[in-house]
């Protein structure tokens, strides 16, 4: 005969959530509300709470950008080699193997030419989603190809910037694009055809520190951030606290860095009305 008798007990099953679709919802980068995805899409990608502009691909902002099916690309074919053998937790050419399958591309830069309201331009545009944008010998070289087109045929020249910087893998190799653009740039003032720089989110380094500001013309999209070392970088080295909004689009116009901040929305509109001023 047992002493204790174990008295039997149900636990109750917590109540079940309701399933949502994955990916219904996302976290504004900026103000870090959370918002219906559709609704982000539906405004070109832009946070209806604080007017923060996502990131967009590559596809998307020629879709934005050019008139439909006037767009032409250029050098599809180029692609990085590996002069230093670089191998860090990979290997140089596993990591660009994997990024080119990943994205479809070949490199970190789009150039070719299409029609912005009837207007023919040249327009280069970075992939942020191909090793953060980063700019080695094939982004230098595939634009220095752009502006040599634009001379020859007189036709205005539109970057849309969104880069970390110079590319690690390849050294010295990718510092020195930083001349070569720049200089290629030069060549583009000699010639007296506009070249117009569209800054986005994110927009740092190398690629911050040449040709991204040289445009004859200077635009960004709101909130982008914008610079060469980041904030926090910047306080350790000067231990000074930042100013608030340092290194947004907003901060760089009222310092005079920047001519104007644009949204995405009207972008197209004001690139035709500058290349048609110009």
């Amino acid at each position: 005969m047992a002493w204790f008798k174990k008295q039997k007990t149900t636990v109750e099953e917590p109540p079940r959530k309701p399933k949502t679709a994955e990916g219904m919802w996302l976290k504004c980068n900026h103000c870090r509300e959370i918002i219906y995805r559709k609704e982000v899409e539906r405004n070109h990608r832009v946070c209806p709470k604080c007017d923060y502009h996502f990131p967009i691909s590559v596809l998307e902002r020629i879709a934005l950008l050019i008139d439909v099916g006037t767009f032409k690309e250029w050098d599809t074919d180029l692609e990085a080699q590996d002069p230093l053998q670089f191998q860090d937790q990979r290997s140089y050419k596993d990591r660009l193997k994997a990024q080119q399958d990943k994205t479809g591309r070949k490199d970190a830069l789009v150039t070719g030419e299409g029609l912005i309201h009837g207007r023919k331009a040249v327009l280069c545009v970075f992939d942020f989603g191909f090793m953060g944008g980063s700019m080695g010998s094939v982004v230098g070289e595939k634009f220095c190809r752009a502006v040599d087109r634009a001379i020859e045929q007189k036709l205005p020249v539109i970057l849309v910037t969104s880069s970390g910087g110079a590319r690690m893998q390849e050294g010295t190799l990718s510092l020195m694009q930083m001349a070569k653009t720049s200089g290629a740039v030069a060549k583009l003032h000699e010639a007296r055809l506009p070249f117009i720089s569209v800054l986005a989110d994110p927009t740092f380094g190398g690629v911050t520190a040449s040709v991204a500001m040289l445009g004859d013309v200077i635009l960004a999209e709101p909130k982008a951030l914008i610079g060469f070392a980041g904030p926090r970088v910047i306080e350790q080295t000067i231990k000074q606290q930042l100013p608030d909004g340092f290194q947004r689009a907003e901060f760089l116009l009222e310092h005079g860095m920047i001519d104007r901040i644009v949204e995405r929305k009207q972008l197209k509109d004001t690139l035709a009305t500058l290349i048609g001023h110009l």
